[in-house]
């Protein structure tokens, strides 16, 4: 019963001054709902890069040029050609696709055209090997492209999703006639959506057959943006990133020995990313969780100068019989109060912060219920420790003393 008229006389008192109150715990809630929007945001970031390594594939292998330590020029040493692929098909025998891809995007190459309607976006040339390689694999209509169109250099192309979306908005595509840049294109295919966003999404791309895209629509030839193939299977890639690596060093390097490309695969781009997000994700805790410290000095602060303001008060309920105990109890109750109370707005503030941040970063909102109770948890320990001094400030006052102060 004691507990329950303890707890009452806190929430008075700290109702009794209520501009006060919300000043004082406003560094609980900002720091509370900091930590709960912080470590949410980096666990929908890593959430989306493990949906993303899913849609490119563990086993995905991309070669890339390194630009910056070229020559420069059409005959730069780091533009990679169709000669590297076919070394890689030769001599890398873990490597179960590959394919060259040449990429337009931007001016005429990256315009596609339907009707009325006009869309820029990445125009990929890949052989038909990049469907699987890419996880393209499910199409909602038509098919992929074939092994003739490429050696034929047909002018055909599989759409993705938001391109068919902004092009034909629900329509039939299979069978129509688009335009690249300037050049008429036949509609063989859609891929479903696979979900991405940024320069490379993957719903966000056209499809054309490489010879076509190299000889007739870029002009690029033999000179290749990347290479993107597939390893057999994922216990084997670092055996196949290194052998490509040993392929491809002989003939691309520089002056001082430096490769002159990148191997990676996806799983390492992705792993890297995580790393990058949890980091952030503890450092931005970290400074929350300072933030809430800060509330807690905050705490103690008013809670002191509540204690001086009523010593009077505390003077005669110890004159009426008032323990050490109660009066300790009562004041480190309002500091719990404060600090439980803040808890609670910060955990409703953190979640719409989650909301807000996670669909301006296009992730997935997700309220970590374990980030939640810490939270709560730690709100409630700076509540008794930042409470407990000025409460045994409060229980130590003489009540002669107390009820003589101005």
């Amino acid at each position: 019963m004691m507990i329950f008229e303890t707890l009452d006389m806190a929430i008075r008192a700290v109702a009794a001054n209520k501009l006060r109150s919300a000043l004082t715990m406003l560094g609980v809630i900002i720091g509370v709902g900091s930590v709960i929007a912080m470590i949410g945001i980096g666990e929908g970031t890593k959430r989306k890069s493990l949906e993303q390594l899913e849609i490119m594939g563990s086993n995905r292998i991309s070669v890339m040029p390194d630009w910056g330590r070229g020559r420069g020029g059409d005959n730069n040493d780091s533009t990679l050609r169709l000669s590297d692929v076919e070394r890689i098909e030769r001599m890398v025998p873990h490597v179960q696709l590959i394919t060259p891809v040449v990429r337009g995007r931007g001016g005429n190459s990256g315009t596609v055209k339907f009707g009325g309607n006009t869309h820029r976006t990445n125009v990929i040339g890949a052989r038909p090997e990049i469907q699987i390689i890419e996880n393209a694999r499910k199409m909602i209509e038509g098919g992929f492209y074939s092994q003739e169109d490429e050696i034929m250099q047909n002018r055909v192309a599989v759409l993705g999703y938001e391109v068919y979306s902004r092009l034909y908005e629900g329509e039939n595509a299979v069978g129509t006639t688009i335009r690249i840049g300037d050049q008429p294109f036949e509609v063989v295919g859609v891929v479903d959506y696979k979900g991405g966003s940024g320069m490379m999404n993957p719903d966000d791309q056209v499809y054309i057959p490489f010879n076509t895209a190299a000889y007739r629509l870029l002009g690029t030839r033999d000179r290749i943006s990347y290479i993107t193939a597939q390893a057999i299977n994922s216990d084997l890639m670092n055996v196949t990133l290194d052998d490509i690596t040993k392929v491809l060093y002989s003939t691309r390097r520089n002056a001082s020995g430096e490769a002159l490309f990148r191997v990676f695969n996806q799983a390492e781009s992705l792993e890297a990313i995580q790393t990058q997000s949890r980091l952030l994700s503890l450092l931005l805790a970290g400074i929350a969780s300072v933030s809430l410290l800060v509330g807690g000095i905050g705490i103690m602060n008013i809670m002191l100068v509540s204690v001086t303001e009523r010593t009077k008060e505390i003077g005669l309920r110890k004159a009426i019989g008032a323990t050490r105990g109660s009066i300790l109890s009562q004041f480190l109750m309002e500091s719990v109060v404060m600090c439980l109370l803040g808890g609670l707005l910060g955990i409703i503030l953190g979640q719409l912060g989650v909301r807000f941040v996670a669909g301006l970063l296009q992730v997935p909102p997700v309220i970590d219920q374990t980030a939640i109770l810490s939270a709560f948890g730690f709100a409630s320990v700076v509540g008794v420790f930042f409470g407990l001094y000025p409460a045994i400030r409060a229980s130590n006052l003489q009540p002669i003393e107390a009820l003589r102060h101005e």
